[in-house]
């Protein structure tokens, strides 16, 4: 085995919004941007059969 792509960042943009309906409901409207790590990956590894592991290195707040 040989890397072919090491990198850290956020890998995808995730929000939730919570909105609510005019029946008195609430709907969770969620929403995902793929960032650029996202695709460097992509374009790493198009084509090879890869192992790929994530480590988490720092727990995000949202």
């Amino acid at each position: 085995m040989r890397k072919v792509f090491e990198e850290e960042g956020v890998f995808v943009e995730y929000r939730e919004k919570s909105v609510k309906l005019e029946n008195g409901h609430e709907l969770i409207h969620r929403h995902e941007n793929p960032t650029e790590l996202w695709w460097k990956l992509k374009e790493a590894i198009k084509g090879k059969r890869v192992r790929i592991v994530v480590y988490e290195i720092e727990e995000m707040e949202g």
